[in-house]
């Protein structure tokens, strides 16, 4: 975190700064209803834009894909912005790639959409970037998934939201709606059925835009406590040396997220692979979103008083393992139940492997953050082998020969930081302050 002056212990807050949370609760919410909002759009973009579930999963691909690319930029500009201007910077070109995407969207113009799609990825790259190792370290390292999953909590009630408000305001009655573009009697009445449906999302993205853009200023004008590289000391190893810390951390967050996308916007493609009606698939995003919001909960209340966050991402990969085999083996709406429940499962994944990721990295903590932000690829590739693969074995087989690898990954991940932890780790049973 860019510090002014040289890093001293007097930069580490003794206590957490509550107003500074509250800022980054709000700053998770947007992260959470933005991000949440591609499970909707692939039903949006497969029927405006007339495509085939490959091209609509472009929509999170080319968004997830933007992280993998700015990453590492994001860590050198916030070096030289700081942190406010930073993260200003962020939600202003959110602004713009919203704006851009409810424009281009409403016209029908799929390759500028993407653009606008990749632009909104940008800005959400800076943000994670900044945010993450700064709440890591807002406190203890050992209970900075605890932090992670407060903010958690008010990410995934932004994003159970996000399915309900896009599909009330631009995806209402979209059965019906294909049934008359599938209906109509001439190439010309179905561009009009086209135009008029793709033209309910230009205005609720400007609005969101504009929202942004004053989020922006606001965060500008904001204080910010100063953290300095002491709030997470290093164990002085140079950047070769940290260097596999990191690919081990960016390959655990690659995987992560991309059984996160496939638990939570690739689960309304899965339910229509049994047939499940269009109307009610819409929503389904926002039930995995309510899976992981217990499981925030259940994590901000056993971590680190009754576990340590690297027993808690165990237990959580043994969860997604049997979830995704109870999904292979059953049908319908207990196959797709087994989905939402890998919410669950999925919760406190992010907020235990960031922490362990960045732990001991000092100076190098911006940079160990970037290679972690850069795994959120992984939501690009991961829902895209679905998309090819399952129409040639099977959407159930394939959903759980990509899954379970992932899971047995993150199980790995978890065990091997628990051993290296335990000198460095604090009590679990210690007081401490989220």
């Amino acid at each position: 975190m860019p510090t002014s002056g040289s890093p001293s212990a007097a930069n580490v807050p003794e206590k957490t700064p509550w107003g500074a949370v509250l800022m980054f609760c709000g700053l998770f919410a947007i992260f959470g209803f933005v991000t949440w909002l591609n499970g909707p759009l692939i039903t949006f973009s497969k029927l405006a834009f007339s495509l085939s579930d490959v091209e609509a999963f472009l929509v999170p691909s080319v968004f997830y894909l933007s992280y993998f690319f700015l990453a590492l930029p994001s860590a050198f500009i916030l070096r030289k912005t700081g942190m406010k201007a930073g993260m200003a910077l962020g939600l202003l070109l959110m602004a713009v790639g919203a704006a851009g995407f409810g424009q281009f969207a409403s016209m029908r113009m799929f390759p500028p959409t993407l653009v606008s799609l990749f632009i909104i990825g940008a800005g959400l790259s800076l943000l994670q970037t900044a945010s993450n190792p700064y709440i890591s370290v807002l406190g203890p390292i050992e209970s900075g998934a605890q932090r992670i999953a407060l903010l958690g909590i008010f990410n995934k009630l932004a994003g159970a939201a996000a399915p309900f408000v896009i599909g009330t305001l631009i995806l209402n009655g979209i059965g019906q709606m294909q049934a008359q573009v599938d209906a109509a009697p001439t190439t010309a009445a179905r561009e009009l059925l086209l135009n008029a449906f793709a033209a309910r999302i230009h205005l609720p993205y400007l609005v969101m835009g504009a929202f942004l853009a004053v989020i922006a200023l606001l965060v500008y004008k904001s204080p910010l406590p100063n953290i300095s590289d002491d709030a997470n000391p290093g164990t002085g190893k140079g950047f070769w040396a940290a260097l596999p810390q990191m690919f081990f951390g960016f390959l655990a967050i690659f995987f992560y997220v991309g059984v996160e996308v496939m638990a939570g916007d690739a689960v309304g493609t899965y339910g229509n692979g049994f047939h499940l009606p269009i109307d009610k698939t819409i929503f389904f995003t926002s039930y995995t979103m309510v899976g992981m919001l217990i499981g925030y909960i259940c994590g901000l209340i056993a971590i680190p008083r009754f576990v340590s966050q690297e027993r808690y991402l165990t237990f959580s990969a043994v969860l997604g393992i049997l979830f995704s085999i109870g999904a292979y083996l059953t049908k319908d709406y207990v196959s797709v139940a087994f989905v939402f429940a890998l919410g669950f499962a999925n919760a406190m994944m992010w907020p235990a492997i960031f922490p362990l990721g960045i732990r001991g990295l000092g100076k190098l903590t911006e940079f160990g953050a970037a290679f972690l932000v850069m795994g959120i690829i992984g939501g690009a590739v991961i829902p895209q082998l679905f998309a090819h693969l399952k129409d040639q074995y099977g959407f159930q087989l394939v959903f759980l020969c990509l899954m379970v690898p992932c899971y047995v990954y993150i199980l790995i991940f978890g065990v091997i930081a628990g051993r290296k932890g335990k000198a460095t780790a604090i009590p679990v049973d210690a007081p401490t302050d989220v």
